[in-house]
């Protein structure tokens, strides 16, 4: 029987918000400002935000209180409380499913940062030339040059392991407790050195504010663009780990009579201040400052991953031998603690999973996860020339989370019931929230998760037929590109059918658990 509970409700909220406060806040969401508008982006943004976002957090806090009241705390039962319909603990796969192929290769990106601290500390980037470093980088992920990754990769893994075993208020919200107001500490610290750069000073070429200046710029041409709102809508996504199960489980251990409303919105609000503010307050201002528009928006073409991994460490050299060292110890180590409590939240719900179905105790589970990450990293580690990590993200950080979300919008507002699922979100609110809500809830929620879907689909078919690698094998003569093309083709495939794997040994897993529970609920 899982006996977690959450300490306080502070520990809670900070949780909540270090599930969702990630990497993408720092590296992607500047950089699709930046591709889709500037200033602009924010209108779909923060609309997609208020219909889709809050939505859907108030529609997880429920559905995740409500299970946990039947001592439910992972999605397969937690959906099984809402609706008896055999489909919808299936359904419930994708919140296993998700946040254990996420949490595989995010562990991965985070040991990029842990081995980041160390290199800036060190000064391995003092003296190098901006080619230099962007190769260290290359060389680095792919192995080319030494095994260091692997190195970080496995202690990144032991590290979450060792915070899991430690439960719920033990661990992950003593680690939120602390790295949320540090990672807020030292964002507004990079922040406050990024707006206040002046040209001519630390051999910057314009000021801070011309970047700020540059990503908040409305460009309204592209305001009606469908791919600004798909682009806005994903962001959404990636910024409150809504679709993926962490939230539910989470909010599966708070009590009854507690105030889910204000809780969502907290942790809502806490993390767009980090995003919105601080986020977009470092990465750009700092590299336009030196390197001037065109080439930052050359730039953000590669992502934000370029930019943060390969641009800015060679930036901070301009800092002087003691600042450069500090500012990349600062900027990777808001990194880290933006990916480790986004990465203890994926890990939660598979523990609670074999906690609740398994009976396993919380060092074995905690165990059993990190074995897992390990087994199905290993390919995204050691075959990274052929971009597994990225057919990994696409499959479960993407299309998986916006099927998720639907199907669970359908299930709590229309299978049980808006009356009932508004009554559950209210339950315990000191603030009610407006009628209006109700409506969003019911009808423009569901819709706008239905468009996206819809106008992804001609990418997804895309995807699925592999017509971006056939277009270059089509057009390739060169040898060693058409063995790379072809093996990547191959390993492409491979990973696929590892993922489906997974995703079916998880739906034998919640059969089983099942049959077990018929037999205990027959005696």
């Amino acid at each position: 029987m899982n006996k977690e509970s959450w300490g306080s409700r502070l520990g809670l909220v900070f949780a909540m918000a270090g599930n969702a406060v990630g990497l993408g806040n720092f590296l992607r969401f500047p950089v699709q400002a930046v591709q889709n508008g500037g200033g602009s982006f924010i209108i779909p943004y923060l609309v997609c935000f208020l219909l889709m976002g809050l939505p859907l957090l108030f529609i997880e806090w429920g559905l995740g209180r409500y299970g946990g009241q039947f001592g439910n705390h992972s999605t397969p039962f937690i959906f099984n409380s809402v609706s008896k319909k055999f489909i919808w603990k299936y359904v419930g796969i994708f919140g296993i499913f998700c946040n254990l192929t996420i949490a595989a290769y995010y562990c991965y990106i985070e040991s990029w940062t842990l081995a980041y601290i160390f290199k800036s500390v060190s000064g391995a980037f003092a003296g190098k030339s901006s080619e230099e470093v962007a190769a260290h980088f290359g060389a680095y992920v792919t192995l080319s040059d030494s095994y260091m990754a692997v190195f970080f990769w496995l202690i990144c893994l032991a590290l979450n392991v060792y915070i899991l075993s430690r439960g719920l208020s033990g661990g992950i919200e003593k680690v939120a407790k602390i790295g949320v107001p540090l990672l807020i500490i030292f964002g507004l610290i990079l922040a406050f050195q990024g707006v206040t750069l002046k040209a001519g000073m630390k051999n910057a070429i314009y000021d801070g504010t011309v970047g700020l200046n540059f990503l908040w710029t409305p460009q309204f041409n592209s305001l009606w663009e469908p791919k600004v709102w798909l682009a806005a809508a994903g962001q959404v996504f990636f910024t409150l780990s809504v679709g993926m199960g962490s939230i539910q489980c989470y909010a599966s251990f708070i009590k009854k009579k507690d105030d889910i409303v204000l809780n969502s919105l907290s942790a809502g609000w806490m993390n767009e201040f980090v995003e919105v503010v601080i986020g977009a307050s470092i990465i750009i201002p700092i590299s336009i400052g030196y390197l001037g528009i065109d080439k930052v928006v050359e730039l953000t073409k590669s992502g934000g991953l370029g930019l943060g991994f390969k641009t800015l460490p060679y930036l901070f050299q301009n800092w002087g031998a003691v600042l450069a060292p500090i500012a990349g110890m600062l900027w990777f180590g808001l990194l880290f603690f933006a990916g480790i409590t986004s990465s203890l939240a994926m890990g939660f719900p598979c523990m609670s999973f074999l906690q609740d179905e398994f009976n396993f105790t919380r060092n074995k589970a905690a165990m059993t996860f990190g074995a897992a990450c390990l087994l199905l990293g290993a390919p995204v580690v050691f075959l990274g020339i052929y971009d597994i990590l990225d057919e990994y993200d696409y499959w479960a950080g993407t299309v998986s989370l916006f099927v998720f979300s639907l199907l669970e919008t359908i299930l709590f507002v229309w299978v049980f019931g808006i009356d009932n699922a508004w009554a559950t979100i209210n339950q315990g609110a000191d603030f009610k929230l407006p009628k209006f809500v109700k409506y969003i809830l019911m009808y423009i929620t569901p819709t706008l998760l239905i468009f996206v879907f819809v106008k992804n689909i001609p990418e997804i078919i895309d995807k699925i037929m592999h017509r971006e690698i056939y277009h270059k094998i089509a057009t390739t003569t060169d040898p060693a590109t058409l063995e790379m093309l072809n093996n990547k083709l191959l390993f492409t495939n491979l990973s696929r059918l590892l993922l489906v794997a997974v995703f079916i040994g998880i739906g034998i897993l919640v059969f089983v658990a099942n049959k077990k529970r018929q037999k205990l609920s027959a005696i």
